[in-house]
């Protein structure tokens, strides 16, 4: 793994760095070579999706490396519409072939989907996949605490992580808690919001120059300092070296406390909740 980076240790002993790298709408040559420079710079958490269209891309971003394959964390996510345990297992299966991966480090379920109430079904074909060695850690994305309690009492099996929308302006307190206190560690998508408005933010934009820093290396700290794994994205490889060189500075606690006030209830992005909302 690369050193300069801090590691955690999930509740199934597998390491992962503290900030990734997102490869959404990442595709073909452009994105491979986007992929590999990201690589090159220093991640080694590299977060893909069945429903990206491009574990292709990060499999062959992967052998263009130099980097050992043993020292990179390949994540990938299940679909909502293959969440039945007879069309789990293929899926799993052919995120491999795709990528031409023998393993993934971390494989989650995108969606808990409760409407189709198939979730449970899908968390014992990831059970199972683990077992067989297609992928070394399991977990879940935008599931609710709720969601989860109930995987471990069917199963027997708690997530390692739980992926969820993260960012300044819906910070997710009362989630982020729940995880501490049950051994599940936060990852953050859209850690910089998907709209551009928070990197105009005058509030963060002073705490930003105090240290000499982007808004964007004030914004990935915070998550750290949360205690979230933050997958941000760019294909600009100086964009890509900026947002991983965020440990040379620290957030005293007002600042971060200055961050945590511009959270909103109405915060999501797309007001994708986890409650209601069907992904396929």
């Amino acid at each position: 793994m690369n050193k300069s980076i801090p590691e955690i240790t999930l509740n199934d002993g597998v390491t992962l760095p503290v900030i990734g790298f997102g490869t959404y709408n990442l595709n073909g040559n452009e994105g491979a070579n986007a992929i590999n420079s990201a690589i090159d710079v220093g991640y080694r958490l590299i977060d893909t999706a069945y429903n990206y269209e491009n574990e292709g891309t990060v499999g062959e971003a992967v052998r263009r490396s130099s980097v050992p394959r043993t020292d990179l964390r390949i994540t990938s996510k299940l679909p909502g519409r293959y969440q039945t345990y007879d069309k789990a297992v293929p899926t799993i299966q052919e995120s491999l072939y795709r990528a031409n991966l023998d393993y993934y480090d971390l494989y989650l379920i995108h969606w808990p989907n409760p409407k189709q109430d198939n979730y449970v079904e899908a968390w014992q074909a990831l059970v199972d996949a683990k077992k067989w060695g297609l992928v070394r850690s399991i977990g879940v994305c935008n599931f609710l605490p709720e969601h989860m309690e109930r995987l471990e009492k069917e199963t027997g099996v708690m997530p390692s992580i739980n992926q969820i929308e993260l960012h300044p302006f819906f910070n997710q307190e009362q989630q982020r808690k729940w995880h501490e206190e049950n051994n599940v560690k936060t990852e953050s998508w859209s850690p910089l919001a998907r709209a551009n408005t928070v990197l105009q933010n005058e509030t963060i934009k002073k705490i930003a120059d105090h240290h000499n820093k982007s808004i964007s290396q004030v914004i990935l700290r915070w998550h750290y300092q949360l205690g979230a794994i933050p997958i941000p994205k760019s294909a600009s490889p100086k964009r890509q070296l900026e947002n991983i060189s965020i440990f040379d500075f620290t957030l005293d606690d007002t600042e971060m406390s200055t961050i945590a006030t511009l959270t909103r209830p109405d915060g999501r992005n797309k007001d994708q909740d986890p409650a209601t909302y069907e992904e396929f």
